[in-house]
């Protein structure tokens, strides 16, 4: 089967297509024919090296497709079903084919096609947790979303706009800022006219938000941190910019007491019922039409290295996918 495989860290050219045995499902897992692979900031992370990973190995952590075969003791599966996954440890997501652990697998359900479920796996869980559970979002509520035109901040603003809260919104360009009005924004601020915190302030005053969810991470932290109200929280999960410098807990006192984490989705979807539930609650608001999935271009697995040329470049508007 055709993979694209990393046999050295570094830039997006060292992603190459091979040519690589099928796997073979073993006990507990399946093997999953895909129809279309997910493109995660966290890819990056893996080829660059900043996450560590044995060499050589196949990137990405989530697909979607058909089961083709069964391994030893599966029985909550059937040749034939449509699934989709995110979050496996064994990567191998950029691949005609994939064995998957039962564990990580969800039922795709009749209304959403392959390509919506992949693109509501990762990105969409990651949304679901942030705004149910990090920090659980209510009515008069003020959160900042950092990149909310990607496929995680797209998501994010609508689930935080259907919890009631007020959402302040930061993109790139006057085009991005378009689609996340449409996603029901409050407040949208392009980084490139205004500074984002000087900008909140003007909206919402000082020391008002209540939550700032930041996916970009180095560039962006230390100002997030001085908008929050006392006790309220700063959620980092993602380093587009790089990654947080070490932070002296003074500076949460000093800020008010403030909250600073962390997160990651693998402690969100610790249990399978935790994991089939997020999974549900997503796919039924994709079904019902009060949630929207942006696909913002789909590549062809041999054109992995330019996704993520343009990932890197913040050129991209909601979710990107790779087509086996």
């Amino acid at each position: 089967m055709k993979a694209i495989r990393v046999d050295r860290l570094g830039g997006p050219e060292v992603q190459q297509l091979v040519d690589v045995p099928v796997p073979a499902p073993g006990p507990g897992e399946v093997l999953v024919r895909q129809s279309v692979a997910g493109i995660n900031y966290i890819d990056v992370y893996m080829r660059t090296g900043l996450y560590k990973r044995p060499l050589p190995f196949i990137n990405g952590r989530e697909g979607a497709g058909v089961v083709e075969a069964l391994g030893e003791g599966v029985t909550e599966f059937a040749v034939g079903d449509r699934v989709a996954y995110a979050q496996t440890p064994n990567l191998g997501g950029y691949a005609e084919a994939n064995a998957v652990w039962i564990r990580e697998l969800v039922p795709i359900p009749d209304g959403v096609d392959d390509d919506v479920a992949c693109a509501s796996m990762l990105q969409g869980m990651t949304a679901h947790y942030l705004a149910c559970d990090t920090f659980p979002l209510k009515p008069g509520n003020v959160a900042l979303v950092h990149a909310a035109a990607g496929g995680v901040g797209s998501t994010l603003v609508q689930l935080a706009k259907a919890r009631g809260a007020t959402v302040i919104a930061t993109v790139g360009t006057e085009e991005k800022a378009a689609l996340v009005r449409g996603y029901g924004a409050d407040h949208v601020i392009v980084y490139a006219e205004a500074d984002f915190a000087d900008a909140t302030r003007a909206i919402v005053g000082e020391h008002a938000v209540d939550v700032v969810y930041d996916s970009v991470g180095k560039d962006t932290w230390e100002r997030s941190l001085g908008l929050l109200r006392p006790r309220g929280m700063l959620v980092v999960f993602g380093n587009s910019s790089g990654p947080v410098p070490p932070i002296e807990p003074q500076k949460l006192a000093a800020a008010g007491s403030v909250f600073f984490t962390r997160p990651t989705l693998v402690d969100y979807i610790r249990t399978r019922d935790e994991l089939l539930t997020r999974a549900r609650e997503l796919f039924d608001a994709i079904r019902s039409g009060k949630l929207h999935v942006r696909i913002g271009a789909t590549y062809p697995l041999a054109d992995a290295a330019q996704a993520h040329r343009d990932l890197e470049a913040r050129k991209t508007t909601g979710k990107l996918l790779l087509k086996p």
